[in-house]
């Protein structure tokens, strides 16, 4: 690990700088993406033919982007570290990009599923890719305020998600919003290598000579291909000719199909184009060992464990249930799956996760930290909207969603303050001090009534409550940083981030399961309703008396989300205290000068 002072990134270029703000941009256009699916959520699966009151059966479109984000966050960490920077930032774009593809053109669930997974893996493989590229361009002493404003920027997107996705929505349909994902995705990635010079984090040099051409075209025609399997062309479908290209020649659906065999053979025969050619235009062979030295037994085993724990809990009705029917299932292959990683890892010669790469008490204090950051902000995320729909928006989700905007505002601008003060302040201090802060918000939110939302004085915990989760997220990310080698920066914090969104699943699954309780306990001590009603068919009275109950049940989700507040300053605190993440003072640099 490098010390104050030292480290790679001592005279950090300006093209440099460039780079990591593009990277930066990239993290926000993918935190953005999360954001838009919520508003499109009800077109997509019109789209798909899922209908609007079949909720349960969209599930997978949600849960099958989580898991391609939180899954494969450590391979790709970790390939970051062996491979470079630079190399997984393009990977991932272009993984964004395809995916934004698929789903552009998705026709049924499965296609949409497939989409979402791969625009999950590619846009969370952009996360400690980028945080890593901070620890590289920065020494430890000038590290924290780059990693504030990266955060702040990842936090803008998901600022600008849902005004991104009205707008579309406004303008075109829901598959408008992926075709600007893929032309976006596709710019950021050709503008990123046009910048990374050759050893500038992992950058390799620019091939010479002429391009693949034969890949090329073989690439050419399974886009075309992929497209015309996918949307099916209503005149070519018709046409007495051409239309029997959309005739299964075997079986039933659209790829058994000749044109669909042509796509399936023009992907197969470019793929081993690319593990053959000389100068192919994806160095599959490279990739596979890379995947290979990043141990991938060991990833594909802590994929099984982190899958297993997501669908348990992301595939469950949180009104009515912790996790899905199958949870017990999915939490026993988890189970498994996690011994069978341990002993894996003590028997690997080169594993995942290096030996002694998290021994560090700031490091894997980190871990915990991030879990009960994640478990505490997921309230805010999922109750704050259903509070101002089941009081002043019934009728509204757009409105609802809206009054969380003056939450997801002051996200950013803590994070940015957190990253300046982290380089001043030991980063346990900062941390506590903002989950201290996100407390009281919780804890003022936990009063609110029905009309609360309509008072001006709604804002303040709603800020106050961005700023605090924002000054958290900087010192964390530092933390595990200064206290990792450099050669496992981008598995570190690939750790931390699957840390944070487990804490979100399980924490939303908890804290709903508390609140439920209480809107139970609160609903049988409501008189029947024709008691209430005085025999009238209906009346505003039980009405209330049922808003008041679910109000109650949002306060209990707000008081356990300010433990969880709690929890993670009080552990930061503890477990922060010897991460040498400040910047030198002016004597300091004298002594270590002398």
């Amino acid at each position: 690990m490098t010390g104050p002072g030292d480290g790679p990134g001592e005279a950090t270029s300006h093209r440099a700088r460039l780079l990591l703000g593009l990277a930066a941009v990239a993290v926000a256009f993918a935190a953005a993406d999360t954001y838009v699916v919520v508003l499109a959520l009800p077109d997509m699966m019109a789209g798909v033919g899922v209908p609007i009151d079949a909720l349960q059966r969209a599930a997978p479109i949600v849960s099958g982007f989580l898991l391609g984000y939180v899954a494969m966050l450590p391979l790709i960490g970790r390939i970051a570290d062996l491979r470079g920077r630079v190399p997984v930032l393009l990977l991932a774009l272009v993984v964004f990009a395809v995916g934004s593809f698929v789903t552009a053109l998705a026709y049924d669930l499965p296609s949409m599923v497939l989409g979402r997974f791969l625009q999950g893996v590619g846009g969370g493989g952009l996360v400690p890719a980028t945080l890593a590229l901070v620890a590289d361009l920065y020494p430890v002493s000038r590290r924290a305020v780059p990693l504030g404003v990266v955060s702040g920027v990842q936090e803008f997107g998901s600022v600008i998600g849902p005004l991104f996705g009205a707008l579309v929505l406004a303008l075109a349909d829901w598959r408008a919003i992926f075709a600007v994902n893929l032309a976006v995705a596709l710019v950021l990635a050709a503008a990123i290598r046009r910048l990374a010079t050759p050893g500038l984090a992992g950058a390799r040099a620019r091939r010479t000579g002429p391009p693949d051409l034969l890949g090329l075209a073989l690439l050419v025609l399974v886009l075309l291909a992929t497209t015309v399997v996918m949307v099916q062309p209503t005149g070519l479908r018709r046409d007495l000719t051409w239309g029997r290209l959309f005739v299964p020649v075997w079986g039933e659906g659209r790829w058994p199909t000749p044109v669909g065999l042509v796509a399936l053979g023009a992907l197969v025969a470019f793929l081993v184009r690319c593990a053959t050619a000389r100068r192919p235009l994806l160095d599959l062979r490279g990739w596979a060992r890379a995947a290979r030295e990043a141990d991938l037994v060991g990833a594909l085993l802590m994929a099984l464990a982190l899958g297993g724990v997501i669908l348990a809990f992301a595939t469950a009705d949180p009104e009515v249930q912790v996790f899905s029917d199958q949870g017990w299932w999915y939490l026993g292959g988890a189970a498994l799956a996690s011994l069978a990683l341990v002993a894996h890892l003590r028997r690997s010669s080169s594993p995942l996760l290096p030996r002694g790469a998290m021994a560090a008490t700031p490091a894997w204090g980190s871990l915990l930290v991030s879990f009960f950051v994640g478990a505490a902000l997921i309230a805010a995320l999922i109750d704050i909207p259903i509070f101002a729909r089941s009081t002043i928006y019934p009728d509204s989700q757009l409105s609802a969603a809206l009054v969380l905007l003056r939450f997801l505002l002051a996200l950013p601008v803590g994070a940015v303050l957190g990253g300046v003060l982290t380089q001043r302040l030991p980063a346990g201090v900062v941390t506590g001090v903002g989950m201290l802060l996100a407390a009281v918000s919780f804890l003022l939110m936990a009063r609110w009534d029905v009309a609360a939302l309509e008072s001006p004085w709604a804002t303040l915990p709603l800020v106050l409550g961005g700023l605090g989760f924002g000054l958290a997220l900087a010192p964390v990310n530092a933390a595990v940083l200064a206290c990792t080698a450099d050669d496992a920066h981008g598995l570190a914090t690939a750790l931390v981030v699957v840390a944070r969104m487990v804490g979100m699943l399980v924490g939303i699954s908890a804290l709903t399961t508390v609140g439920l309780r209480r809107y139970y306990a609160e609903q049988a001590d409501i008189p029947p309703v024709r008691e209430v009603c005085e025999g009238r068919s209906r009346c505003d009275a039980f009405s209330d008396l049922l808003r008041q109950a679910g109000i109650a049940q949002e306060h209990s989700v707000f008081l356990g989300a300010a433990l969880c507040a709690v929890v993670a300053g009080g552990l930061a605190l503890l477990l922060f205290r010897g991460a040498p993440t400040r910047g030198l003072s002016a004597a300091e640099l004298l002594r270590s000068a002398g």
